[in-house]
């Protein structure tokens, strides 16, 4: 099997996934920023299969073998190291399951927007919320592109869109639809629990007007993880990213902060 994987500098191994239909360019260029300064941090970006530049493969037929065939990967280019892992939606549920398969050497976990309850209809999710919207700019995007933008966005603006575009709409278009949607039918979810303490440096970021996958409900975890810090943001969606970067920023420093002073 073939993952593509991008790794950009070197040192202590962060491992990052991406969201549903995505690829790896949507969080290469949320952490990227934070990253350019700082040294010391070895950034592996994987596109899942059957997105981004990673083929379906038939031996994946639900999320438990998305899982394992991450895991194979990381066995053959991070081999018995310690390592930090990283997940933004789906990529967040498939980090978790990472932790609790690799307990012995993750080091730290951040979540972005993470899916936690895979069913829909058990989420507890806001209504749809715009808070920001430029009326002019978005009467000029075709139907299609106002329709998937106004879907997520909480704000809607130019750079977002642009942002929208480049890292979301045009990605998922790359995607096999076939083949993740035989996924989400045969088992989106985990058929085992992947609750497990991780006594490391943690952060949860979500959305306060996120109506794809809430904030509520990855509060639940805060018990997982003593190390935790949880942050819901105001003016921040599904795309909280791409809403709130300079507060997405800010965290993501303090926990690379926090984990450089553990000695990682």
């Amino acid at each position: 099997m073939s993952i593509y994987h991008k790794v950009i500098g070197e040192g202590y191994p962060i491992v990052i996934l991406h969201g549903w239909t995505l690829d790896h360019q949507v969080m290469l260029h949320a952490l990227e920023p934070v990253f350019e300064k700082r040294s010391g941090w070895k950034r592996i970006y994987i596109d899942l299969p059957g997105m981004g530049r990673s083929k379906p493969h038939p031996s994946i037929q639900n999320s438990d073998d998305m899982l394992e065939a991450i895991l194979r990967l990381l066995d053959e280019v991070i081999p018995d190291e310690q390592f930090i892992v990283c997940g933004y939606s789906y990529g967040g549920y498939i980090a978790r399951g990472i932790v609790r398969s690799r307990q012995e050497t993750v080091r730290g976990l951040l979540l972005v927007a993470p899916m936690t309850i895979p069913e829909f209809d058990k989420r507890v999710v806001p209504e749809a919320t715009v808070l920001k919207s430029d009326s002019s700019f978005i009467s000029q995007l075709s139907s299609e592109e106002a329709d998937e933008f106004c879907s997520l966005a909480v704000v809607q603006g130019k750079t977002e869109w642009e942002r929208f575009r480049d890292e979301i709409y045009l990605p998922s278009k790359q995607t096999n639809h076939d083949f993740i949607n035989n996924i989400q039918q045969n088992g989106y979810g985990f058929t085992f629990d992947i609750s497990s303490e991780l006594k490391y440096p943690t952060l949860i970021i979500t959305g306060r007007q996120d109506n794809v996958v809430g904030y509520r409900d990855a509060w639940r975890l805060i018990e997982d993880y003593p190390r935790a810090t949880f942050a819901v943001l105001d003016m921040g969606g599904h795309n909280l990213q791409i809403e709130q970067p300079d507060v997405f920023n800010s965290l993501v420093d303090n926990w690379l902060n926090r984990l450089e002073s553990e000695n990682v």
